[in-house]
């Protein structure tokens, strides 16, 4: 089986096995996936969603989050690790939307990869889940799964895993084949204990490169 054919079939099976998938972070504006894709950097999204709430409690909108101390906003989100850089991050690139877009997040990578702590993986969730347009997140169970699965060849830079994936995968599956990744990868094919391969529904198309 081809590489792309391979990635076709996980496709068609991942979807029969999460069809409800979604961005398991809590937001309710683009500003707000932002902040809280910077904050899960080393974190988990269950954390983040709490965390957030009392970021929001205090600094209700883009302005009044760029006009804060950063010291007051890393207060906040020391709970999430790395609070004095993430804190730095988010005061930076609330400033710059506030100051240079008029508070609006920009809808093309271009500008996006502009604001401060926001990479690939940030950009592209932006584009997918808010904007609606094909987007690849490579997190760590996107690297790790299509690595195992021989979609990837051994690769482990997010930027060429994405490169790669853009290559196998139908632009209109791009963003919910991510998300389902993070699912499977939570649910079956896990990181820190053996994957439960027996009660996998890509057992007999996946390489199983563990």
């Amino acid at each position: 089986m081809r590489k792309k054919e391979r990635a076709i079939e996980i496709i068609k099976r991942l979807k029969a096995e999460y069809p409800d998938t979604g961005c398991s972070l809590d937001y309710d504006q683009a500003w707000k996936l932002l902040v809280s894709v910077r904050l899960a950097a080393q974190c988990t999204d269950a954390r983040v969603n709490v965390v957030v709430g009392h970021l929001y409690k205090k600094f209700p909108d883009i302005r009044s989050l760029a006009k804060a101390p950063v010291d007051e906003i890393e207060e906040i989100v020391r709970p999430c690790g790395l609070g004095k850089s993430k804190a730095k991050d988010i005061s930076g690139c609330m400033k710059m939307l506030h100051e240079q877009y008029s508070d609006k997040v920009p809808d093309n990578m271009e500008e996006l990869l502009k604001l401060p702590g926001v990479g690939r993986k940030s950009a592209n969730l932006i584009m997918g889940d808010v904007y609606g347009k094909p987007a690849v997140v490579t997190d760590t169970h996107c690297i790790r799964l299509v690595n195992r699965m021989g979609l990837v060849d051994g690769i482990k830079e997010p930027k060429k895993v994405e490169m790669e994936l853009w290559k196998l995968i139908p632009p209109e599956e791009t963003n919910d084949f991510c998300h389902r990744l993070v699912d499977h990868g939570r649910a079956v094919c896990t990181a820190r204990t053996k994957p439960y391969c027996d009660k996998c529904c890509l057992n007999d198309v996946c390489k199983k490169i563990i």
